[in-house]
């Protein structure tokens, strides 16, 4: 089993390379006391390197999807698709939807129903993956912020959809990135909310 030494987001590469050498991973029941980038520019830098390396472990794993495949399983293959794959094109196609439901808007269509029996199911699947789809985000965040007595943060919860729409730019940063810097490193800084230490690590 190799790793790959050019991959950006290397945790992603290596973790499919251990299922395809039939290893599991399993969640530990502990807590990670990791520090989140403290202002826009450190967050969006460590979101596009995260996003460019689902891109790179994507491609790379595709070479050969028969193997894939074949080292995967069915379900394996297809949780890779939904969760590498899915991820950075859900993120690219987001602000899309947003363009148009703005041009539908405009143009008293948003609300419309379909006119034909044809157009039933994808209005219907339309709605129900815009309100199931933030509602289930938020009820995550508000679930994860209750247990973990952050009342204060209470109040961000409803800013979920901006906070995709900036995944998004990362994730079109990130595009960028992958035809002009492929391999180019963006370190995220560390150790900022320790204070009067006067220590930075980079990682």
């Amino acid at each position: 089993m190799a790793w790959d030494p050019f991959n950006v987001t290397e945790d992603a590469d290596l973790g499919i390379r251990l299922a395809r050498n039939f290893y599991r991973c399993q969640m530990l029941r502990s807590t990670t006391y990791e520090e989140a980038p403290g202002r826009f520019m450190c967050w969006l830098r460590q979101r596009t390197r995260w996003l460019k390396g689902y891109m790179q472990t994507w491609l790379v794993h595709m070479r050969a999807p028969r193997a894939l495949w074949r080292e995967l399983g069915p379900r394996g293959f297809l949780a890779f698709q939904i969760m590498v794959g899915g991820t950075v094109l859900s993120a690219l196609a987001h602000p899309w939807f947003y363009a148009l439901a703005c041009f539908d808007l405009a143009t008293s269509g948003l609300l419309t129903r379909p006119e034909s029996v044809f157009g039933w199911p994808f209005w219907l699947i339309a709605w129900f993956n815009l309100s199931v789809g933030y509602l289930a985000s938020m009820g995550l965040g508000l679930l994860a912020v209750r247990r973990r007595g952050y009342v204060t943060l209470l109040r961000q919860i409803p800013l979920m959809p901006l906070y995709c729409l900036l995944i998004s730019a990362a994730a079109y940063r990130a595009l960028w990135q992958f035809m002009t810097a492929r391999f180019e490193w963006e370190k995220t800084e560390h150790g900022l909310a320790v204070r009067g230490s006067g220590e930075r690590r980079i990682g």
